[in-house]
C-alpha cells in the first residue's frame, strides 16, 4: 500500500498518507479498548446503582462523581506521568491510555445505561415482583431488553466521544494518528506544513466520527418512531 500511495501521490505526500493511515489503526483498537472495557465497568456501576443497596449506590455515585468531574487529559498525565513517576515505575502508554480512557468511558455510560433502565417504568418492576421474580431475574428478563433499545442510539453516539477522547493520548507517548501528524506537522519538510497535515488528520477524524454520528441519529429516529407507534392501552 506504500508504493501504491507514493506512486499516486508521490513523495512526501504518499508517505505521509501512508503514516497517517497506519497510525490510525492504533486509534480505532486504542477506541475499542476504551469502548469495551468502559461498557463492561460501566455496565456493572450502573447495576450496583440501580440495585437495593444504599452503600453501593453511594460508592457508584461518588465514582461516576470522580471521573466525570476530572479531565481525561488530567486522567492520562496521573495514570501516564503522575503516578507511575511518584512510585519509581514506568508504565506502557498503551495501559495508561487504556485505562484512562477506560475509566473515563465507563463514568458516562454507566450513566447512560442507569438512565435507560430507570426509563423503564415501575410498574414493570412491581408486576415481576408480583410473579415471585428476584432483583437480577427481573432485570434480565423484564427490564434490560427494553431498556437496550433506548441505551443504545446514545451509546453509538458516545464512541464518537472516545475516538475524539484518543487524540489526547500523544501527550504521555501514545502513537496514534495525532503523535504522527504532529511529527510531520514539526518536521522541515518540504509538502508536510501544518496547513497540510491536520486538515488531512481532520478529514481522518471526520471520517471515524461521522458515520457513527449517522447511525446514533438513525437508531433515535427508528427508536423513537417505534414507540410512538406502540398502542396505548386505554381504560
Amino acid at each position: 500500500m506504500r508504493e501504491v500511495l507514493i506512486e499516486i501521490f508521490g513523495r512526501p505526500h504518499g508517505i505521509v498518507l501512508y503514516q497517517l493511515l497506519d497510525a490510525t489503526q492504533f486509534t480505532i483498537y486504542l477506541s475499542l479498548i476504551a469502548f469495551v472495557g468502559g461498557g463492561i465497568l460501566g455496565a456493572l456501576i450502573a447495576l450496583v446503582r440501580i440495585a437495593p443497596n444504599k452503600w453501593g449506590k453511594r460508592l457508584t455515585i461518588a465514582y461516576i462523581w470522580l471521573f466525570q468531574s476530572t479531565p481525561l487529559l488530567m486522567l492520562l498525565f496521573l495514570t501516564g506521568l503522575g503516578i507511575p513517576r511518584l512510585f519509581g515505575m514506568n508504565i506502557d502508554p498503551w495501559y495508561a491510555a487504556s485505562l484512562s480512557l477506560t475509566l473515563y468511558s465507563s463514568a458516562y455510560m454507566s450513566d447512560v445505561w442507569r438512565g435507560a433502565l430507570e426509563a423503564i417504568p415501575r410498574g414493570q418492576w412491581e408486576g415481576a415482583s408480583a410473579l415471585g421474580l428476584r432483583f437480577l431475574p427481573t432485570l434480565r428478563l423484564v427490564v434490560a431488553p427494553q431498556a437496550v433499545s433506548i441505551a443504545l442510539a446514545p451509546t453509538v453516539g458516545f464512541m464518537v466521544q472516545i475516538i475524539k477522547g484518543t487524540s489526547l493520548a500523544y501527550i504521555i507517548g501514545f502513537t496514534d494518528l495525532m503523535t504522527i501528524g504532529k511529527r510531520w506537522a514539526n518536521a522541515p519538510v518540504a509538502g508536510t506544513e501544518p496547513y497540510i497535515i491536520f486538515p488531512l488528520m481532520a478529514l481522518i477524524y471526520f471520517s471515524l466520527c461521522f458515520p457513527l454520528s449517522l447511525y446514533s441519529r438513525h437508531l433515535e429516529r427508528r427508536m423513537g418512531t417505534v414507540k410512538t407507534l406502540r398502542p396505548v392501552a386505554t381504560a
